[in-house]
């Protein structure tokens, strides 16, 4: 059995003083007979099992359980590249996996590169103080509810409907999308969630119960769904309570992040997932509605992100983060520059899309064939430039849409001699930020300095070189 370091190399792992689960109850938790059917149906000979960090502690029990069980060999993901609700299908094939289990809370992303079984662990859930809070939160047993949950309480539903069903006959439970798939004409898929509500009442009609702890699985639905009234009954605590009294708050602060967005005239476009299923055309996507839009873009990748690492990148003026809908809406108030959705800057590009008062996280939903896909319009020469006022600023804003698809070199643009230095007559808005700086870096004083002959240099640390005199 190997686990994977933190800097990538493959290591023997040992388990030291470690307080593991109880043997049957870690079985139970952690699906074992589940996942060895999983392995052995899959004929798999090396599996990559990945561990959320609270779940780290009983990671060495397992995978000796499951090599004991299957005679695979066992690599366990002890970091991930970005959010751990996300299969890291890129770990898993630096040792070349055949299969990838993911243990603890997931986003539920399709992933198309290995097949992947879901260990979400079955958390405790009283179910008879569950159906009290649902029995006195809805006192009106013709009333229209959507039953979600969290998915490490997904085991309970079952126990919960039979609770309910007979005295509710309009209460819908959602049911576990593992493998994506499309929805059906009458079926709503969200977040890995799967139901089929009356779509004549949806969403204004109906409320949602939701099992599970405050958290951004609970704030994205309420976002996405901010014209439905939510209950919420946490399992930790055994109370229910009702939500969204801060709903409007974040909307407006969304909307905030759009307007800012629009001010933008550098985008910095943050890689936030290397496993969700076509991210690179969602990249795409963004470029090409950013340079629609008449903006400059750059791409970073920088792991988990951080205010540090952003603040690196002073010149960009806004980012979007490309990630699972589980982490797409970041809290950007600490950091130097807003983070926003891919949606988010859409609707600050693309002049055909209007904010229509609630959040679309998944990005796919954006691109062509998706639910919310919106085309660029053909922009008109005469209406390329146009201005407007910024609702951040108060200043006079302008807008400059390009016009042809593929811009052609232009003369104003092209490198020209002036004062026996090369220079640009036109900078784009990086170059033009570096040149307003009081300090660029270095200088290089290329043909200023004389060759000489390498040296030998100074010895020892910063606090005592060896020539120096320490008092």
């Amino acid at each position: 059995m190997t686990y994977r370091k933190m800097n990538g190399e493959v290591g023997t792992c040992q388990k030291k003083n470690i307080q593991s689960s109880p043997e049957k109850e870690l079985d139970e938790f952690y699906e074992t007979e589940k996942t060895v059917e999983f392995i052995q149906r899959n004929a798999a000979q090396k599996v990559a099992l990945q561990f959320s960090d609270d779940l780290l502690v009983d990671s060495v029990t397992v995978a000796r359980k499951l090599e004991e069980a299957t005679g695979a060999k066992t690599y366990i993901l002890g970091d991930t590249s970005y959010g751990s609700c996300c299969v890291d299908e890129v770990a898993a094939e630096h040792v070349k996996a055949n299969v990838l289990v993911h243990y603890g809370r997931a986003c539920l992303s399709p992933c198309c590169r290995l097949p992947v079984f879901y260990v979400f662990g079955r958390k405790a859930v009283n179910v008879d103080l569950c159906a009290e809070a649902f029995l006195s939160q809805y006192l009106d047993t013709d009333c229209h509810v959507v039953v979600l949950s969290d998915v490490v309480y997904d085991h309970a539903l079952g126990e919960l409907k039979k609770r309910i069903e007979s005295a509710y006959p309009n209460v819908i439970f959602s049911k576990l999308s593992l493998c994506g798939g499309t929805a059906s004409p009458d079926e709503i898929v969200k977040f890995g969630r799967r139901f089929s509500p009356d779509l004549s009442l949806w969403p204004e009609s109906y409320s949602i119960f939701y099992v599970g702890g405050e958290g951004s699985t609970l704030s994205n639905l309420m976002l996405t769904w901010p014209r439905c009234t939510f209950f919420s009954f946490n399992p930790d605590t055994g109370e229910g309570r009702t939500e969204g009294l801060h709903i409007n708050r974040a909307l407006m602060k969304r909307f905030y992040l759009i307007e800012r967005a629009r001010d933008a005239n550098v985008v910095g476009i943050l890689v936030g997932t290397l496993g969700v299923s076509d991210y690179l055309l969602a990249i795409k996507h963004l470029q090409n509605i950013i340079h629609l839009a008449g903006k400059k873009s750059y791409m970073f990748s920088v792991g988990k992100l951080n205010p540090a690492k952003l603040a690196n990148f002073p010149e960009i003026d806004v980012f979007v983060l490309v990630a699972c809908p589980e982490n797409a809406m970041l809290d950007s108030s600490e950091f130097y520059k807003p983070v926003v959705t891919p949606d988010e800057m859409e609707v600050a590009c693309n002049p055909a899309r209007e904010w229509h008062g609630y959040c679309i996280t998944n990005f796919r939903e954006l691109l062509p064939g998706g639910s919310a896909y919106v085309e660029f319009p053909e922009t008109d020469p005469s209406d390329a430039h146009h201005t407007d006022v910024s609702l951040i600023t108060g200043n006079l804003r302008s807008s400059h849409l390009t016009v042809t698809e593929t811009p052609q070199k232009d003369l104003e643009t092209s490198l020209v001699q002036r004062n026996s230095t090369t220079a640009l007559t036109q900078m784009n808005s990086a170059a033009s930020y570096l040149a307003s700086r009081s300090w660029q870096g270095l200088d290089k004083a290329l043909g200023q300095t004389p060759v000489v002959k390498a040296v030998e240099g100074r010895k020892g640390i910063a606090i005592a070189y060896e020539d120096e005199i320490c008092s």
